[in-house]
């Protein structure tokens, strides 16, 4: 039996905090409705954009249930569960495919840095056993830059082979399009998504599905103009729509992507608390969001939700 695809444009949430650092709630279930309005296809809350790795685990449980509870289908929705340790990220997977999440988004254990294929597949192994549920699926998030350990093409291509009704995803922010076609040839089964929209129309082109950007929190339309003009969906210039997206992710690269993009937020929705990010980040200067938006020079839209 074929396994249909995820595919489309996938936004890894910010996460607000209040100014005593505490998670608020207030503010990110607007921003996950808004995303949405503006046409991107699941969000992906505690992902590296999230700042996920300063998140408890109780806080990502409560979270999570915090955006059911808001009214967001589950099955729009896509978790990063990846720890080091099995237990926590089994439970983490347990309760998003309790849930009814559409996938979840999980690392290798990261800690390692000398694991092994082996390693990391008897890893998985373990985790798919020990989850047991009928609506698990895995991304498997590939982010050498960041975790050092990744998912080989070759990893890739056994796990998608020995779980086909589980692994069904790959995430690829190595930055490297060579690994991404390399994974796209050895797992032709799975969905994977360029961690960047710079890949975007390449990744389409060469047997992508979509991406997973980090940068959809303060373009969804734009990115998902791309995809729709790409994909057939709707005609336009696709040279002229995949340039705007991409000149304004270059943009943002040039700062700290997490605060400056929470810096834009705060500015245009007139809401301070929207530029805390918890230690070891710094947030953003006020100047520094300015500059960000004077560089941009109109290139933004409304982030107002």
């Amino acid at each position: 039996m074929t396994i249909e695809k995820m595919s489309g444009v996938i936004a890894p949430l910010l996460t607000p905090f209040n100014d005593d650092l505490s998670f608020a709630a207030d503010l990110y279930l607007p921003h996950a409705q808004w995303l949405l309005q503006n046409g991107i296809h699941y969000i992906s809350p505690f992902g590296t954009t999230g700042e996920a790795l300063s998140l408890s685990v109780e806080e990502r449980i409560s979270i999570l249930d915090s955006l059911i509870d808001g009214g967001i289908d589950p099955g729009v929705m896509m978790p990063g569960t990846g720890l080091c340790n099995l237990p926590e990220t089994i439970r983490l997977c347990k309760h998003a495919a309790e849930h009814g999440c559409a996938a979840v988004m999980t690392l290798p254990p990261f800690f390692f840095k000398n694991a092994t294929d082996q390693g990391i597949y008897v890893y998985f192994e373990r985790l798919i056993e020990a989850v047991d549920h009928p609506g698990f699926k895995i991304c498997l998030y590939h982010i050498p830059p960041m975790a050092v350990v990744g998912f080989s093409p070759d990893l890739a291509a056994r796990l998608a082979q020995d779980f086909p009704h589980v692994v069904v995803a790959y995430k690829d922010s190595s930055g490297d399009f060579e690994n991404t076609k390399a994974v796209i040839a050895a797992a032709p089964s799975i969905a994977v998504f360029p961690g960047s929209e710079t890949f975007l129309r390449k990744g389409l082109e060469n047997g992508g599905v979509g991406c997973i950007s980090a940068t959809c929190n303060i373009n969804p339309s734009g990115i998902r103009k791309v995809f729709d003009v790409a994909t057939g969906a709707f005609e336009g210039d696709l040279d002229r729509v995949n340039n705007e997206m991409v000149s304004l992710r270059k943009l943002v690269e040039g700062y700290a992507p997490v605060p400056a993009m929470k810096g834009l937020l705060a500015q245009q929705r007139g809401e301070p608390r929207w530029r805390n990010v918890r230690p070891p980040l710094l947030p953003s200067t006020e100047d520094e969001t300015q500059e960000l938006i004077g560089s941009l020079d109109n290139r933004l839209g409304s982030l107002r939700t």
